[in-house]
């Protein structure tokens, strides 16, 4: 048997270390039941096991990676300068984060005449967030939608 302060005491009967477990106001635990005699150890159970929960979250919290998700960010050709302050402001939090953005402009009707105008605020937005990411697709027409990839460069994410 061990007791309270991690002292060996030595061969003890069961009633005996049960009596002076209550007499403490401990738990009596077998720690290691296939020994010949099995050996228990007197200890506060609840905070062992409290212990060990917030162990095994520690060591969790250190083995997971940040998973990286794809954000999308939807625009529009006639965008305010100050509205697309706000969507430059989502993305920064976005890519600060670790997650991908994606930044798509849609176009409607006689809109799809000015890609320029499209192409325009994509590279606004690349140059914007250039100190904090990096394209990993250029900006490109498809269909009626105009999009642009962007990824955290590596030294900056933290999490």
């Amino acid at each position: 048997m061990i007791d309270e302060s991690n002292n060996q005491l030595g061969i003890i009967s069961r009633e005996e270390a049960l009596d002076r477990a209550r007499e403490i106001g401990l738990d009596l635990v077998e720690v290691a039941p296939m020994n010949d005699p099995p050996v228990c150890k007197i200890m506060d159970y609840g905070k062992w096991l409290y212990e060990q929960k917030r162990k095994d979250r520690e060591a969790h919290k250190k083995n997971i990676r940040h998973s990286v998700t794809l954000k999308e960010i939807r625009l529009r050709p006639e965008t305010d300068k100050h509205d697309l302050g706000i969507k430059l402001k989502h993305g920064r939090e976005f890519v600060e984060k670790g997650h991908k953005v994606q930044f798509t402009i849609f176009f409607r009707g006689r809109q799809v005449l000015h890609r320029d105008k499209g192409f325009e605020m994509l590279e606004q937005i690349t140059e914007d967030l250039s100190d904090i990411s990096k394209i990993e697709r250029p900006s490109q027409m498809n269909g009626k939608r105009m999009t642009l990839l962007l990824v955290p460069r590596k030294n900056l994410v933290t999490e």
